[in-house]
């Protein structure tokens, strides 16, 4: 979660009619890429008490759960709803659980594709990945079913502090041709130290979000997480109007964004085929 989430997810409330400090109330926390504060910051917000709790990503999302079994949750951009427990299907949530997916892990063969197509005869590939998010886990399985089918190997790099990061990074860049960053909440929270360690090993790489490249990323392919927090907005005006949960299926993101980082190209030597270049519905100059 960054500014700009939460700014997009302010958009929408405002655009419903819902101005903050007039008819409505914000409680803003962050974790700083911390997981392990999620529970008290959970039981913090149910006892202030808040109509709707809007969470992000399946570590804050469980927290959420775990907290309450009766107020309404909203997760804007989560991995897999249903294999996380964290409702019963898309269609039927059944509890009290809702919000967007932003299907990072069925999209994992595709940046592998994006990598192959930057680099031609590409055959191992590191993954950096949070392997205390079971989104992120989720996306790693992903990864390496496509990644056989690619007939690429694949270097697990998984770190879950930030201090650990330089060190693992280092030690997989002289076995990888390239990097793949699985985008979560930590990821996403230390996006400008990520991209610099990385870009500083002079491999390609690509990654989740659109804020990824916009912090100097070569390459991005996923939902615009922006735009998910803006839905998310909707489901808490139908909840605060009556809705359950419970019977509001969990959305979809049915555009997805790629991102190219001209500037990261031509600093790494690299040049994006024209087959990418013109897939990309935004480029940084």
């Amino acid at each position: 979660m960054s500014d700009a989430h939460i700014d997009a997810f302010k958009q929408g409330l405002r655009e419903l009619g819902y101005v903050e400090g007039h008819n409505g109330v914000l409680e803003v926390r962050w974790v700083d890429g911390q997981d392990a504060r999620l529970p008290t910051i959970m039981a913090e917000l149910v006892r202030l008490p808040v109509d709707v709790i809007v969470t992000s990503g399946t570590p804050a999302a469980e927290a959420a759960r775990n907290a309450t079994s009766t107020l309404p949750i909203v997760v804007a951009a989560a991995g897999d709803f249903v294999g996380a427990g964290l409702v019963r299907s898309l269609s039927r949530p059944g509890g009290n659980v809702t919000g967007t997916s932003d299907l990072t892990a069925e999209l994992s063969g595709k940046r592998l594709e994006l990598l192959r197509e930057i680099v031609p005869g590409l055959s191992r590939v590191a993954v950096l990945w949070n392997g205390a998010n079971p989104g992120a886990i989720r996306t790693w399985r992903e990864t390496q079913a496509a990644a056989k089918e690619l007939g690429i190997q694949l270097e697990s790099i998984d770190v879950r502090r930030i201090s650990d990061l330089q060190a693992a990074v280092n030690g997989a860049r002289v076995r990888a041709g390239a990097f793949v960053v699985v985008q979560d909440p930590f990821t996403v929270f230390n996006v400008s130290r990520i991209v610099e360690v990385i870009n500083h090993t002079g491999l390609p790489a690509v990654y989740g979000g659109r804020e990824f490249a916009e912090a100097g990323g070569l390459v991005t392919y996923g939902a615009n997480i922006a735009e998910l927090f803006y839905a998310a907005a909707r489901f808490v005006d139908k909840i605060l109007k009556g809705a359950r949960p419970a019977d509001l299926p969990v959305q979809q993101p049915t555009t997805f964004e790629l991102v190219i980082n001209l500037k990261t190209a031509r600093a790494l030597g690299l040049r994006i085929p024209q087959s990418v270049h013109m897939s990309a519905t935004a480029v940084i100059e």
